[in-house]
């Protein structure tokens, strides 16, 4: 499958003629066949807006998991919380995409729990909307094993949709399985599929052209940011300059 939303499209709509319900962590029983899209939001939120709306126009929902504690985005900002906002009015939810390595030592699943849900609540303050299901950001062997039950929050790592439901994923521009052809042969019930809009662009880049793209796009976002608060930036420093 390619990286494109061209390739993506063709995956929903096969997922639909597969006869797959769109579903999410919280209402997926009443379906005997259904698949949940998982999107973790890793490093930018404007691509994870495309691909919100390209779900919007197939009708399609998904679950949109943002980092609190990053260095490539700030939730908290104006732009930052109108994107997440904007991903919301497509009909998508928000979720919690939860680093544990930014605590330093490894937590213990009680402390864990805490720090969840008091990342949740403060995603959950920032868009005025409850935020009650995390994804883990580069999970430990630990994390995936242990099952964590975070009260009144779903954890999409939890054995119900990581061992219960058939998990596909494309982390680090990689699908470790056909997932067209898993898609295809109707052999699971239950699909859990994780993608990552930063990987998916119009035409099919590279894992190295995506990420020098990103690169040189940085150069004109911060360029922005200070014309926003610098006074005749363009007299210093141009942006065709860049």
């Amino acid at each position: 499958m390619e990286f494109t939303y061209a390739s993506y499209r063709a995956l929903l709509a096969l997922l639909r003629e597969r006869g797959y319900s769109f579903r999410d962590y919280h209402h997926y029983g009443d379906v005997s066949r259904c698949v949940i899209l998982r999107h973790d939001v890793d490093f930018s939120l404007e691509r994870a807006v495309r691909l919100a709306e390209l779900e919007a126009e197939m009708g399609v929902g998904a679950t949109y998991f943002a980092l609190l504690r990053t260095d490539f985005y700030n939730p908290a900002s104006q732009r930052g919380a109108a994107a997440l906002r904007r991903i919301q009015s497509l009909g998508h939810e928000i979720g919690l995409h939860f680093d544990e390595k930014a605590y330093g030592p490894e937590l213990s699943p009680e402390e864990l729990a805490q720090a969840v849900r008091k990342e949740c609540g403060m995603l959950s303050a920032l868009l005025g909307t409850p935020v009650s299901a995390v994804s883990m950001h580069r999970p430990s062997k630990a994390a995936l094993e242990a099952d964590y039950h975070i009260p009144g929050v779903v954890n999409s790592y939890g054995k119900t949709f990581f061992r219960e439901f058939k998990y596909l994923s494309d982390s680090r521009r990689r699908w470790r399985e056909p997932v067209l052809d898993i898609v295809r042969s109707g052999a699971y019930d239950r699909l859990h599929i994780l993608t990552h809009a930063f990987w998916y662009h119009e035409a099919e880049r590279s894992l190295g052209e995506t990420v020098r793209g990103f690169t040189s796009s940085a150069n004109r976002e911060r360029w922005k940011q200070l014309e926003e608060n610098f006074t005749d930036l363009g007299s210093i420093l141009r942006e065709e300059d860049l």
